[in-house]
């Protein structure tokens, strides 16, 4: 399918349901195509990590190691 960039603004709503239905559409504007919308399947969409990430090695800043109460403490009334 090819629509112009008008068709698209007017008619997104249904040319994304094209795409989703496994169309490609091509967007013109002034005669030109200047963009696809191709639909896309589970293999196209990459795996992502749903565990723990693993250890983070943080830099040594040189700051001094609090406890939670001297955080606490420090902390208080920022922000009032």
């Amino acid at each position: 399918m090819t629509v112009t960039a008008r068709e698209f603004n007017q008619r997104s709503s249904q040319i994304l349901a094209a795409a989703a239905r496994g169309e490609t559409v091509t967007i013109t504007k002034n005669g030109v195509a200047v963009a696809r919308i191709l639909p896309i399947s589970d293999d196209d969409i990459p795996d992502y990590p749903t565990g723990s990430i693993g250890e983070i090695d943080l830099p040594d800043l040189g700051l001094p190691d609090l406890s939670d109460e001297e955080i606490e403490e420090t902390l208080a009334g920022m922000g009032e």
